[in-house]
């Protein structure tokens, strides 16, 4: 049975399926689950294989998450015990790391104060702040893919040189990032 809400849209009961909320949750949660798993599995196919795995616990326990707490932390639980299911079941295949060192390793994981989210989105503002000469520099190294010696040759410099200013933009945009960081992410 599905019950009205006052605006007349139907409002799931506990019968039919997590709520509107539930599901806002917990699709602005899977990146975030996923960059949990990547580190504590071998390859990016068994993270996404443990991802799948893992939501399919997520939405069938819909009903047991308690609102008002941390969902994020509560479907990170959930991940780890899948990332351990998927080892144990695939215990055939060489083993790099250990229970203990892979609980450990996902404890430092959700201990880290600030989401990879908000530092791609510090990343990006303070690259947008570069001078247009060091984009540059950057998009030729990094979105090219190709070497600090191809990108020397590229613009006619010593590799020495190319080196040297991009270490210079790495410190600048270390320290953009840090202080956005820290402030919230209020432009400074």
């Amino acid at each position: 049975m599905v019950a009205d809400k006052s605006d007349g849209s139907p409002e799931p009961d506990s019968q039919s399926g997590p709520g509107e909320d539930f599901v806002r949750l917990f699709t602005q949660t899977q990146r975030s689950i996923y960059l949990f798993i990547l580190p504590l599995v071998r390859t990016a196919a068994d993270a996404e294989e443990v991802l799948q795995e893992t939501n399919v616990v997520i939405l069938s326990k819909w009903k047991q998450f308690e609102p008002g707490t941390n969902f994020t932390a509560w479907c990170k639980a959930i991940a780890r015990l899948e990332v351990f299911r998927f080892r144990r079941s695939r215990h055939h295949r060489l083993q790099l790391m250990g229970e203990d060192v892979v609980d450990l390793l996902a404890r430092k994981i959700e201990e880290q104060p600030v989401d990879q989210e908000q530092r791609r989105d510090a990343l990006t503002a303070c690259i947008s702040k570069l001078r247009s000469s060091d984009q540059e520099l950057l998009q030729r190294r990094y979105l090219a893919g190709v070497t600090g010696e191809e990108v020397a040759h590229q613009m006619g410099r010593p590799a020495n040189s190319v080196y040297q200013s991009l270490g210079r933009v790495r410190r600048v945009l270390l320290e953009c990032v840090r202080r956005r960081l820290s402030t919230g992410g209020v432009q400074q």
